[in-house]
């Protein structure tokens, strides 16, 4: 009797870094028990880090749980508000241990201080990287036998005109907001040239012609005949039919969803922009790159487009976009400020009606990318559906800093995540809102971060 078995991880892998994850055989043993029945668990998470707060009074919606109406920075969010949760009244209270913006930036993912005072990174990871590597760490998608690169990355984080001011265009607790889930918690700067991570990502694959439409027209399948036949060589009669039956309802799967015409993000020029702007940064902001300034919005905009097809490719389950780091020293030429984002918070004194225009520009960027995960469809339901997706920053107010009332979003579907609302939390701790992110995406854990600010999940996220 043949002592040959699969693992029941084992993949068809094939050309062009392709590997088809298989249907439970008999040759892998015994089936694991089916999960009770429920929502279903989230599958994708997404974080968005926008620097330099928000003005509250213009941010924050008026009305009820679920009959509220947007505040005018918020109101870009109107093509998707059924799919938006506005979290009103949560406080950053692990921010407490550190300097004011880096303090906030390092405790966002992580909800712990800084190490070493105002020097140090987190003392804890950040939820992003616990959940690439645990239960998203190569967890199959529902409905099993969905298609993955042989590259797939266990997360993306992406930045936009990155590192500036004392930063410098280098690692530092002014500008990482991911930490390893490792023992020492490293910090994990961001991918920021836009070309080499759509290489990275969407490179040509062997065998595959590109058409002028922007799709890959091979099928997926025809990447691992070869294999197929080697191994169907090698199973019984039972486990060849249902193996034949796997691949057969996959090819119909890449006709209706899309997986073997995976949609490649237009790769725009952008040549104008210098993503390593930030090494010749000053201090105080005083030099200033317009021209890379200038290219901020489709640099934006690309970066966007990339993750949403990194996300419904299935080149990875767990990303991140960051706008800027905590200095901001950059301008916004397209919205007609000449000034730097950190002079109108408080370099120049706090301007109120400048910060408005900026950040209901980033919030119109926002609804974008919420809308193009909408637009995605996953199988009778859309990649928002399946995803939860985090919007914050590293302080309320950036005259003085404050992380009360602290200006998060949450938006999608996944793990039963309910849009639509308005939930006000009587200063409930932000390490609450990390405890019940995890929740979602069925990790079970009741407290993250520093448990002296743990209270426990959000009850009505659901």
């Amino acid at each position: 009797m043949s002592k040959f078995r699969l693992n029941r991880r084992a993949v068809l892998r094939g050309a062009g870094s392709i590997a088809i994850a298989l249907p439970w055989l008999e040759i892998m043993g015994r089936p694991r028990r089916a999960r009770a029945a429920g929502p279903a668990l989230a599958q994708r998470f997404v974080a968005v880090f926008k620097p330099g707060g928000t003005v509250l009074d213009q941010w924050r919606p008026t009305g009820t749980e679920t009959a509220f109406t947007l505040s005018p920075i918020l109101q870009p969010f109107a093509p998707v508000k059924d799919k938006l949760i506005v979290l009103d009244g949560l406080d950053m209270k692990s921010a407490v241990f550190g300097e004011q913006q880096q303090g906030g930036l390092v405790a966002l993912l992580t909800g712990t201080g800084q190490s070493a005072g105002q020097s140090g990174f987190a003392t804890g990871p950040s939820i992003d990287q616990v959940l690439a590597s645990g239960v998203l760490k190569d967890q199959p998608q529902p409905g099993g036998g969905h298609i993955v690169f042989n590259h797939r990355k266990a997360s993306l984080e992406l930045a936009v005109r990155w590192g500036t001011g004392k930063a410098h265009g280098r690692v530092s607790p002014i500008d990482i907001l991911s930490f390893a889930n490792d023992a020492t918690f490293s910090p994990i700067p961001p991918a920021l040239d836009p070309v080499q991570i759509w290489q990275g990502l969407f490179g040509p694959l062997p065998g595959a012609s590109v058409s002028a439409a922007g799709r890959w027209r091979r099928s997926m399948l025809d990447f691992v005949d070869q294999r197929y036949v080697k191994l169907a060589l090698r199973l019984g009669a039972a486990d060849k039919q249902k193996l034949d039956q796997h691949l057969t309802s996959l090819r119909t799967l890449e006709m209706q969803l899309g997986y073997g015409l995976c949609t490649l993000p237009p790769l725009v020029d952008t040549s104008d922009y210098n993503p390593t702007s930030g090494l010749m940064s000053a201090d105080d902001g005083s030099l200033v790159d317009r021209k890379t300034d200038a290219a901020i919005p489709k640099v934006g905009k690309l970066m966007m487009d990339m993750l949403v097809m990194a996300l419904a490719c299935d080149i990875t389950s767990v990303a991140s976009l960051m706008w800027s780091d905590t200095e901001a020293k950059h301008t916004f030429p397209w919205l007609g400020l000449s000034q730097t984002y950190y002079y109108y918070q408080n370099g120049g004194g706090y301007q109120p009606v400048q910060l408005q225009i900026i950040d209901t520009w980033y919030q119109t960027q926002h609804a974008y990318l919420l809308q193009q995960m909408a637009n995605v469809d996953m199988g009778g339901h859309s990649l928002l559906d399946e995803s939860v997706v985090f919007f914050g920053s590293e302080e309320q107010n950036p005259a003085n800093h404050v992380k009360t009332s602290m200006p998060f979003l949450l938006a999608g579907g996944g793990g039963g995540l309910r849009g639509g609302r308005l939930l006000t939390y009587d200063h409930r701790s932000h390490n609450d809102l990390l405890v019940s992110i995890l929740n979602l995406f069925g990790d079970a854990r009741t407290t993250f971060g520093t448990p002296l600010y743990c209270d426990g999940p959000l009850k009505n996220l659901m």
